[in-house]
């Protein structure tokens, strides 16, 4: 490798792609069929490890993470040629390395050593499976502890010892792929001759490694198109200038990126077939050249720069609205325009941030496993809607209280296989993850057939904690204890879904999303907890309304109708408590005004505009003075910049540069549960 290569520009991709290879690698360990292994999964985990162990072989300073990624690839190689059986404690033992590998990435990208301990530990496992094999496995090197190796083998000598010479020409490159790719070049061979062109490079290589493997390590770093092996040898002159003495040989052992011993150069390209290459070219042609990798902070950036034009374009929409349309229509359709254009800016900004489920979803295979095999059940996990697209900023911050629902599930709701045959139904338990769009919404759902949420149970423990519950109390009623602050039936505790005390936290976390959480049950039947969370937090479209002087918005999703309320339509059910009968519901009636105690409101109820909201299954009329009209709004953070008021859920900046308050609609559905904040007339 040439010493004024800078690599460590391409650590950071190397990271990223080491993530995704481990995360996909987890997610195939997980599906393989003990019994009856798929030959394609096998070798997808194979090219898994062997594309990790080269990027770090190539940067010549990730030691631990090649070393482990090596005796792992030893292993999946003999797997996938049939030289060895797959058990189920080899899949234990293949994810804990996965687990150490994902933790030393994580290490060297904070420009921290891994853990050592962790590192010989797993290493020490690798080597014992590989040495039970017998001769079947192929050999497996000890690692070595230490990062740069530089007294070990070459991989210019391993290569050449009987190798064929090729010419690798490579039209249309750039000078930074050229550095990269000669650099790939020199550790599957030695490299006799290199001739570099305007936009080409031409590498003359004696190797062992076949035409085939050549081109596919090529496709890493150009396409397909671009390269062509010949078996050629290098221009007599050439030839001889390079032919080196001995010293020369040991000067460039020494200086070439070390690998474990037992590492050669076919070895490292086994596996990568003209199907594989061809794979790989595709995959390159159509993912690489129309994505990008861009930092989050970026995306964040813009999407506040979107925020703050949605403001402005708010702020000449309501100084407009003053002039004669005759006389300024083109100011006018200009301002049309610069909406339209905003909120196509907007939808794209945003949907950038927008990440698929399966990013939640792909981690509850190895949860699942690994938690039913602590609690001796048998349990199937399907996950439906991984393609459902959410917030970036949400997708992460659900992760925990999801894990939470699983946990519980496993351990609370689906029963042990005897108690499931007792009870007539199949020993193996069904756990069931779902996400679909719902409105401006998504609706995230965790679902199991065990054994239901135990009715006498919950309300007798309810009762002892002085709980306004009596046995005609309902069942949505009395599931919603759950998530009451230390509230738990859990007649044991285990490490699985906890102490009992976490459900409260779960709700919290979900209300603090801006959603809300839902219990139903059936005894024997099983439990579904249903997530009602925003698409995203930045920008809303809202329905602005008047009380008294001051503005406020209310979240467009949870607005079905609004009316002017008729005296027949009124009903009284005390002095200061009103319901409005509508198509056959009675809703109760919330005054805004008295809700958050503004002065100058509308106080007769038949002059004042009722608006009808949804929150859950609730539904229930909201009392303002004015429609205003409906808009995009920029969500502002109110407890970070001001402090935390109940039944609000953030602000906004109106046009004019005052600020309105987003309502909290659940905030507001909970007040008419327990009748507070009820109109007093």
């Amino acid at each position: 490798m040439s010493a004024g290569v800078d690599l460590s520009q391409f650590y950071e991709t190397f990271f990223d792609e080491a993530d995704e290879l481990l995360a996909d690698m987890e997610q195939t360990l997980l599906a393989v069929d003990v019994d009856h292994p798929d030959k394609d999964q096998l070798n997808a985990i194979f090219r898994a490890a062997h594309s990790i162990k080269g990027g770090a072989g190539t940067f010549g300073c990730f030691g631990q993470l090649a070393d482990t990624t090596h005796l792992l690839e030893n292993l999946l190689d003999a797997l996938r040629r049939g030289e060895m059986s797959l058990r189920t404690d080899m899949i234990d033992l293949f994810l804990e390395t996965k687990d150490v590998l994902t933790a030393q990435v994580a290490a060297y990208r904070s420009s921290e050593q891994p853990d050592q301990d962790a590192y010989e530990r797993i290493c020490e496992q690798l080597r014992e499976l590989a040495l039970e094999q017998g001769g079947g496995a192929a050999p497996v090197a000890a690692p070595v502890v230490e990062p740069l190796r530089a007294a070990a083998p070459s991989p210019v000598q391993a290569a050449s010892a009987s190798g064929s010479p090729y010419r690798v020409l490579i039209n249309a490159i750039s000078a930074k792929d050229s550095e990269a790719l000669q650099a790939e070049m020199a550790l599957l061979g030695q490299v006799l001759h290199t001739e570099a062109g305007a936009d080409s490079l031409s590498v003359w290589l004696d190797t062992t490694a076949s035409a085939a493997d050549l081109e596919a390590v090529c496709c890493f770093i150009v396409d397909a198109m671009q390269v062509s092996v010949t078996s050629e040898s290098p221009p007599a002159a050439a030839r001889a200038a390079a032919a080196p003495s001995a010293p020369a040989v040991q000067a460039s052992a020494a200086q070439s990126v070390a690998v474990p011993a037992a590492q050669s150069a076919s070895a490292a390209q086994e596996g990568q077939t003209s199907e594989v290459r061809k794979q790989k070219a595709a995959e390159k042609s159509g993912k690489e050249s129309s994505t990008i990798r861009v930092g989050v902070e970026k995306v964040d950036q813009i999407i506040n720069l979107v925020g703050e034009l949605v403001i402005t374009q708010a702020m000449l929409v309501q100084t407009a609205s003053t002039l004669d349309p005759v006389l300024h229509d083109r100011l006018l359709n200009g301002i049309e325009q610069l909406d339209r254009n905003a909120r196509d800016l907007q939808e794209s900004v945003m949907s950038i941030r927008m990440m698929p489920m399966d990013y939640v979803f792909s981690r509850f295979p190895r949860v699942v496993r690994e938690s039913a095999s602590k609690l001796g059940k048998s349990i199937k996990l399907t996950t439906h809607g991984q393609a459902t697209e959410l917030d970036k900023s949400l997708i992460e911050r659900i992760i925990d209280p999801l894990t939470h629902l699983v946990r519980n599930s496993l351990d609370h709701g689906i029963e042990s296989p005897e108690a499931r045959i007792a009870a007539g139904k199949d020993p193996e338990g069904h756990l069931v993850l779902s996400a679909q769009h719902s409105g401006g919404q998504i609706v995230i759902e965790v679902s199991d057939d065990g054994a239901g949420l135990s009715r006498e149970r919950i309300l007798k423990k309810a009762m002892q904690q002085g709980f306004p519950v009596n046995e005609n109390t309902p069942d949505d009623e009395l599931w919603q204890l759950i998530f009451a602050p230390g509230f738990s039936t859990a007649e044991q505790i285990t490490d699985i879904s906890g102490r009992g005390v976490g459900m409260d936290v779960v709700r919290r976390n979900i209300q603090g999303m801006g959603g809300h959480i839902q219990l139903s049950s059936r005894a024997g039947q099983g439990t579904t907890t249903r997530i009602v969370l925003p698409l995203t937090l930045a920008i809303l479209d809202g329905m602005s309304v008047q009380v008294g002087e001051e503005i406020f918005i209310l979240p467009l999703t949870h607005v079905t109708e609004s009316m002017q309320p008729t005296a027949e339509q009124l009903h009284s059910i005390s002095e200061n408590e009103h319901v409005l009968f509508v198509r056959g519901e009675y809703l109760p009636l919330v005054s805004l005004s008295g809700v958050f105690a503004v002065e100058g409101a509308q106080t007769e109820i038949t002059r004042s505009i009722a608006v009808v909201l949804q929150a859950e299954e609730t539904r229930f009329a909201l009392l303002v003075d004015h429609l205003v009209g409906q808009q995009q709004v920029v969500v502002k953070n109110l407890e970070s910049n001001y402090r935390k008021i109940p039944g609000i859920s953030a602000a906004t900046i109106l046009g004019d540069g005052s600020v309105a308050l987003i309502v909290d609609v659940f905030a507001l559905m909970r007040m008419t549960r327990t009748k507070e904040g009820v109109a007093g007339f």
